[in-house]
């Protein structure tokens, strides 16, 4: 629970807000982080992934030999497991109040993960995160951070409002791996007629539902990337399967 001496919970949610992601599995807050917010934690993340010496942590992949494109074009997983900074964009306080309210009740943080998508680079298939993160009783929601402007040339998220209400469908290989990443898998069975794109500013933040169907298409620009910062949080009184995401963090 807060404690009133160190935080004080607001409501940056009308009812009609709340409203809306209980119809569509999404809601996007404009302006949730300040320009000078966004640009000082582009600059921390490039200067930890430009250094000579890279954090184990942080590192693209295991291996002596890094170059300069794997620094900037694969993810940061769990930076606030290990930097300040990271640690204190997942505790937002337009996050976490946010979060309260559409869980009911304080929320934890369990998973982040920076994205450069950098141009060219492919997106991921329509998915649901409960698939990948189980969780019991089912809490789990995301809050996704536009690091830049993103729009569907630089790779936006793609979302079917509503598909969260479906329950979870069966994933599949990934068919078009020239748009889509090849690792994750892919939902299976979904009206993708029904898809429409996230624009968003440098900025924004949209929190969607654990069975919202989204995905996010190839970077198709020359000069632009789509960097984002994703957090995975679960209402306090829920416990994650997977051993790696046990680790609850406290917003407070």
């Amino acid at each position: 629970m807060l404690n009133p001496v160190t935080a004080k919970r607001t409501l940056p949610l009308t009812p009609e807000q709340l409203k809306q992601y209980e119809e569509d599995g999404y809601l996007v807050i404009r302006q949730g982080c300040s320009n000078d917010l966004i640009e000082a934690f582009n600059s921390h993340i490039y200067t930890i992934r430009s250094a000579e010496n890279i954090p184990d942590w942080a590192r693209p992949r295991k291996g002596n030999e890094i170059s300069d494109r794997e620094r900037f074009s694969l993810r940061l997983f769990n930076p606030h497991l290990h930097d300040g900074f990271s640690l204190q964009m997942m505790k937002l306080p337009i996050i976490r109040d946010t979060l309260a309210q559409i869980l009911g009740d304080d929320a934890v943080g369990i998973q982040s993960m920076y994205f450069y998508k950098s141009p060219g680079s492919p997106g991921q298939a329509a998915h649901q995160d409960y698939y990948y993160i189980d969780n019991k009783p089912n809490t789990l929601t995301a809050a996704w951070v536009a690091m830049e402007d993103v729009d569907e040339e630089n790779g936006c998220l793609w979302v079917i409002p509503g598909s969260h209400k479906d329950g979870l469908l069966p994933h599949g290989r990934v068919k078009d791996t020239s748009e889509h990443e090849s690792w994750t898998d892919e939902t299976e069975g979904a009206d993708f007629s029904k898809e429409i794109p996230v624009v968003m500013k440098s900025g924004d933040i949209v929190f969607f539902h654990n069975l919202l169907i989204h995905s996010s298409k190839k970077n198709r620009t020359s000069d632009r990337w789509r960097r984002s910062y994703v957090c995975h949080y679960i209402r306090h009184d829920s416990t994650v399967v997977r051993e790696d995401l046990k680790k609850k963090i406290s917003l407070i």
